[in-house]
Order: structure tokens, then C-alpha cells, then sequence
């Protein structure tokens, strides 16, 4: 018989397994429908009610952006009203993934190049693992390292590779 999400029966390659909130990802757990909200997570009635149509749609983690701290500040009430995990996207300041991790986010998804420190990236790190989340690293050419710019001249995918394993190490 095939599946209702015959995209979920695809042949994969071998990966850990992780677990954000409830739902497993990666390793031989089903694949996972992942999408973002575009309203302003500041809004929670706006973000909850579009999180509502996510989950009716099938969606089984969701993506919301916080960019500031009322964003974080409305994060608790949503992630209390969502049925599904959220996954809180921090742009550009640390604390607001830690802001996020004791708001009940089941994952942060970081851009290390543009959280700052290593010593910051390693408190990020420490208030996932007391909260339970999981991290995602996402690098992009917008937030490569001067570093790397300038060993590779412009931004290109070995570069991107690169950050990646090094705050992979972190």
C-alpha cells in the first residue's frame, strides 16, 4: 500500500537521529514537513492562527523568526498553543536564543557567524542543552566570516562548508 506521503518512502542516506520536541528527524524516522510562519511572531494571535493552518495542512515542525526581544517575549504563548514543535530562528543576537530556549522553543535554529563569540555561541549551546532543544546551524553568504572571505575571496560553497564545520566544533 503506499504511504498518504509518498515523499516520506524515498530512499535516504544513514544520519543520526535527533528529536525536535516530539518528533524524530533524520536516522529512519519518517520525513518531516518543515515550514515558517510569515507573520510577525511579535503577534501571537497572527502567528498561533497560522501555525493552526500549518498543522491542518500537515506540517510537522514549524519555523517562526525571532528577531527581537518582543519576539521572544510572545514565544512561550505560542509555543504553549502550537500542537506541533517550533523552531525559533535567531538572526542576529544571542540572547534572544536564550530568550527562546527558557520560552520552550524545541529547537534554535543559529547562524553562528552572526551570533558573535565563540564564547557567545557556547552559551547558546548551554541554554539549548538546559532547555532540551536542539540546534540547527544554517550559514548563508551574507554571514560568512571576514576570515573566511578573505581566504576564499568571495563567498562560494567550500566557504560555506567551512563555517559550518567550525561552529559544528563549538
Amino acid at each position: 500500500m503506499s504511504s498518504v506521503r509518498p515523499w516520506r518512502d524515498i530512499a535516504r542516506r544513514k544520519s543520526r537521529q535527533i528529536m525536535v520536541g516530539s518528533v524524530p528527524v533524520g536516522g529512519d524516522a519518517p520525513i518531516t514537513v518543515q515550514t515558517m510562519t510569515n507573520t510577525l511572531t511579535s503577534d501571537p494571535v497572527a502567528t498561533i492562527n497560522q501555525i493552526r493552518r500549518c498543522e491542518d495542512a500537515g506540517a510537522d515542525i514549524i519555523r517562526v523568526s525571532c528577531p527581537d526581544v518582543e519576539s521572544t517575549a510572545a514565544l512561550g504563548k505560542i509555543v504553549r498553543a502550537a500542537r506541533i514543535p517550533i523552531v525559533a530562528d535567531i538572526h542576529f543576537h544571542y540572547k534572544r536564543a536564550l530568550e527562546a530556549a527558557d520560552a520552550g522553543a524545541a529547537c534554535l535554529r543559529i547562524n553562528p557567524g552572526n551570533i558573535g563569540s565563540s564564547d557567545r555561541v557556547a552559551e547558546v549551546v548551554r541554554a539549548a542543552k538546559a532547555n532540551g532543544c536542539a540546534i540547527r546551524i544554517g550559514v548563508n553568504a551574507g554571514s560568512l566570516e571576514k576570515d573566511l572571505l578573505e581566504k576564499y575571496g568571495e563567498p562560494c560553497p567550500e566557504a560555506l562548508v567551512e563555517s559550518a564545520l567550525d561552529h559544528i566544533k563549538l
